[in-house]
C-alpha cells in the first residue's frame, strides 16, 4: 500500500494560514542557501501530489510559467512533471499530468493508495488535510515551521491527534522541519 503523506508550511503556533486565508508570510525571512538546497531535494523525490482547489489554483498559476523556472528550476521541473491530482467539484484541471478525483474524496484516496505507485504527498490543501487525518488515511505529517506567530488562523487538523516524532532539522533561517508519524 503506498503511503500518504503530507506537507504544511505552518506558524510557530500552529497555523497553516492567516486570520485572512492568506500564506505570504511563510515565505517572508531571510535567504538560507541551505534549506533552498533542501527544498530543492525534497521536490525531487518522485512521488506523486494531491491538492485541493484552492492550492491546486496557486500552484497551477505559478509553477508551469517561465518565472517560476527562472527562480526556483529544480522545484518547478518536479512540480511540472509529477502526476498530480486534485480534489474539487468545481473546476477542470489543465495543468500537465493532472486528473481529477471524483466522487467522495475519503474512497478517492484510499483506492489511491490501494493502487501501484509511488507514495502521494498533499501540499497544503487544509480542509482536504483535515478530512483525510480524520479517516485515518495519512501516514506522516511533515511541518515546515516558520519562525512567525500569527495569534490565530487555520489548523490542519479537524479533530486532535497524537503524533510520534521520527525526524527534525533546524535551518539557519530559523525554520524548523518536522515529521511525525501518524
Amino acid at each position: 500500500m503506498r503511503k500518504l503523506a503530507v506537507f504544511e508550511s505552518i506558524s510557530i503556533d500552529g497555523y497553516f494560514t492567516d486570520r485572512n486565508g492568506e500564506m505570504n508570510w511563510a515565505h517572508a525571512g531571510q535567504q538560507d542557501a541551505e534549506f533552498a538546497d533542501w527544498v530543492n531535494r525534497n521536490a525531487s523525490s518522485g512521488g506523486e501530489l494531491l491538492f485541493g482547489r484552492k492550492t491546486y489554483t496557486m500552484m497551477e498559476t505559478f509553477w508551469p510559467t517561465p518565472m517560476a523556472a527562472a527562480q526556483m528550476p529544480l522545484v518547478a521541473k518536479g512540480m511540472n512533471a509529477a502526476t498530480k491530482y486534485v480534489a474539487s467539484r468545481t473546476i477542470q484541471p489543465s495543468w500537465h499530468n493532472t486528473h481529477l478525483l471524483k466522487g467522495d474524496l475519503v474512497t478517492a484516496v484510499r483506492d489511491l493508495k490501494a493502487g501501484p505507485g509511488p507514495n502521494i504527498t498533499v501540499l497544503g490543501s487544509g480542509s482536504v488535510v483535515a478530512q483525510l487525518g480524520d479517516a485515518g488515511l495519512v501516514d506522516e505529517y511533515q511541518f515546515v515551521i516558520i519562525p512567525v506567530a500569527l495569534g490565530g488562523g487555520r489548523s490542519v487538523f479537524g479533530t486532535g491527534r497524537t503524533l510520534q516524532l521520527r525526524d527534525q532539522r533546524a535551518f539557519q533561517c530559523g525554520n524548523v522541519v518536522v515529521t511525525y508519524a501518524a
